[in-house]
């Protein structure tokens, strides 16, 4: 890879297109070696490090070659705003999807499960056994039912959230993340597919 090509960045979890700079060869093996993306600067004619003043680097997840081998799509992992006016991305967009804090729930949970703070509802959750647990989810349960059908939106809201912690923290109990109903999911879904083409 002689000449610049363009690199596409986009947010390994959103999807958002988050930027897009050039590389050369130095630039891609300098981003190899050090999981940074590194872009070749045309306006400072030199390798140049996304973050390397502002401390809003871009970490490597994933790099793909496009099928014409002349364009990358970067994965990565952003450490702030990634334009230099303080937008999440270079077109003006939020980097912001709510869902994805699920993740961060799970791994909250994970993590109380580990330590077991004293005083921590979660902990007591994990102290009154799987029975316990599974009693909450099925409260929870009944009472978004009850809201969905005779309450308001509002405290329907409230009730799913205290579903989805529920449920996340009975499956934690049982050594199982949200990855996997979501694999479930897809699974169903693709069979789905496939019966709908035959």
């Amino acid at each position: 890879m002689k000449s610049l090509i363009p690199a596409i960045i986009q947010d390994h979890l959103t999807g958002k297109v988050l930027m897009l700079g050039f590389m050369n060869e130095d630039a891609l093996t300098q981003t190899k070696a050090t999981g940074l993306v590194t872009f070749f600067s045309r306006s400072k004619n030199r390798l140049w490090t996304k973050g390397e003043t502002s401390g809003n680097t871009l970490r490597v997840v994933d790099i793909l070659v496009d099928c014409d081998a002349d364009t990358l799509l970067i994965k990565a992992a952003p450490a702030g705003p990634v334009c230099h006016t303080g937008s999440d991305t270079c077109f003006g967009e939020e980097n912001t999807e709510a869902i994805l804090f699920l993740k961060y729930m799970q791994t909250f949970i994970e993590q109380r499960r580990a330590s077991m703070p004293e005083g921590s509802y979660t902990t007591s959750l994990f102290t009154s056994g799987i029975n316990r647990m599974a009693q909450k989810v099925g409260e929870e349960a009944v009472e978004t039912v009850i809201e969905a059908t005779n309450g308001t939106t509002e405290k329907l809201v409230g009730e799913a959230a205290d579903l989805l912690y529920h449920l996340i923290v009975l499956l934690t109990a049982k050594g199982l993340r949200l990855d996997d109903p979501c694999r479930e999911l897809q699974r169903r879904h693709r069979c789905q597919e496939l019966s709908a083409k035959n």
